[in-house]
């Protein structure tokens, strides 16, 4: 049976720290890779995994900013662009040919609106980054997820997927007028789906899959947006600083890395999966008449398209088409 997509009052709140979720919990002995874990929130997320006794690797398209973010926290970094097919599969078979089980793994990087960009498949940017290279580095671990006998995986998605479901006709513009907010949507309810897919195959080995928001955070994520932009969604004070505001989402980076960690590590969760999560609980479905494309209410909540299981299927047929690699099917091993 699936998981109930309604709150379980876990105890803690969205002014709760990663740190907060973490205490008492011990990670030793417990192997937890983190993408985006040398940026925003990631960072936080790696310090607060690695504090709890947790083996942090941190797969990294710039070494370089790796090593100065993570300066202190005694994380691995090994090279890995979402971005190219490649370089994923390199990272996962040197950690698959160690024969070790992987934990927890937290599919955090991201990019957010940029102008339209494609990958070297002609795949839009935030689509082939958002999912696609997280379903392919997932679908590459697999054998070090099953093999440790309780694993969950975590995928970063965002309030913004209410801005769009997945356009399983024209996924990468190609027909359709590009929006850099429609496709950043898309990407995030792509992260949503992917959970909801994952968790009915993984469950029975073993593995569970969780989606989130982690709230509203300026980081570099925010690259493509202006300083006025910034400003004008209340999100930076005058002098640039970020603005935290909990009754409106916004969060420190302390408050935005809780819920990734929540859901990776609460026994509260256990035996549960397959739900879309924020504040540090499993969030309610919001109603169909609050539930229309777009809609970027405050209130907490996700959307139907999101957690729809026949969506999750499609999704996983076509990402399967789209990355060529044939994963889990619900009565199957890999291919």
């Amino acid at each position: 049976m699936r998981t109930p997509q309604s709150p379980i009052h876990s105890g803690f709140t969205a002014a709760s720290t990663a740190s907060d979720v973490l205490a008492g919990i011990d990670l030793s002995g417990r192997t937890a890779i983190v993408t985006g874990g040398y940026s925003g929130i990631g960072v936080e997320t790696t310090r607060a995994l690695r504090a709890a006794g947790a083996r942090v690797i941190v797969p990294a398209r710039d070494l370089d900013k790796a090593a100065r973010t993570l300066a202190g926290i005694d994380a691995e970094v090994h090279p890995m662009d979402l971005a190219d097919p490649a370089s994923i599969d390199a990272f996962a078979a040197r950690f698959v040919a160690r024969d070790e089980p992987l934990h927890i793994l937290i599919n955090g990087a991201g990019i957010m609106a940029p102008p339209l960009t494609r990958d070297r498949r002609g795949y839009e940017m935030q689509f082939a980054t958002n999912h696609l290279g997280h379903f392919q580095l997932t679908a590459r671990l697999w054998p070090a997820l099953a093999r440790a006998r309780g694993a969950r995986v975590v995928s970063v998605s965002s309030r913004g997927h209410r801005f769009a479901a997945v356009d399983f006709d024209d996924p990468h513009f190609e027909r359709r007028a590009y929006d850099p907010w429609v496709a950043y949507g898309q990407s995030k309810t792509a992260n949503v789906l992917f959970a909801v897919a994952l968790d009915t195959r993984g469950r029975d080995h073993g593995v569970r899959a969780f989606a989130l928001h982690p709230g509203a955070i300026v980081t570099d994520l925010a690259r493509h947006m202006s300083q006025d932009d910034l400003r004008a969604r209340g999100a930076i004070d005058d002098e640039g600083r970020p603005v935290v505001d909990l009754a409106r989402g916004l969060k420190s980076v302390q408050q935005g890395a809780s819920t990734s960690v929540w859901t990776a590590t609460s026994p509260r969760l256990d035996g549960m999966g397959g739900v879309y999560c924020e504040d540090n609980d499993i969030s309610p479905i919001l109603t169909d008449a609050d539930a229309t494309i777009g809609n970027l209410s405050e209130d907490v909540g996700v959307r139907p398209w999101a957690i729809d299981p026949d969506s999750a299927e499609r999704l996983w047929t076509l990402s399967e088409a789209l990355s060529g690699v044939t994963f889990l099917s619900p009565h199957r091993e890999i291919a």
